[in-house]
């Protein structure tokens, strides 16, 4: 997103990494629904999740180790997750790292 696309949702005149995760939340999952409709699968799924292959996003579904609540739809090939819990997902994994990053308050550098 450029720096325009956020004109109109509360956020003007702010960088996209001081929102906080409220916002993101709603800004993320505004943006993917537009592009990928309500419901995620198949290649946009697993790029999403940062899964590199089909057989990785098998193994993962096999162990149960998949980040998001998936589902099989009825008369429907794959598996399927909502776009919103994927944008949810993808806030929270921001933060941790945006948290992973920050020096101690202590006044100590790394």
């Amino acid at each position: 997103m450029n720096r325009g696309d956020w004109k109109g949702q509360g956020v003007t005149n702010r960088e996209p990494d001081r929102l906080n995760d409220e916002q993101m939340d709603i800004l993320l999952a505004r943006e993917m629904t537009r592009l990928y409709g309500p419901l995620m699968s198949g290649e946009e799924l697993r790029s999403a999740l940062g899964i590199s292959s089909k057989e990785a996003f098998r193994k993962a579904l096999a162990r149960k180790t998949l980040p998001v609540p998936v589902f099989p739809l009825e008369n429907r090939r794959g598996k399927f997750a909502l776009t919103l819990d994927v944008a949810k997902w993808l806030v929270a994994r921001r933060e941790i790292g945006m948290n992973a990053s920050e020096p101690p308050d202590n006044g100590e550098t790394p």
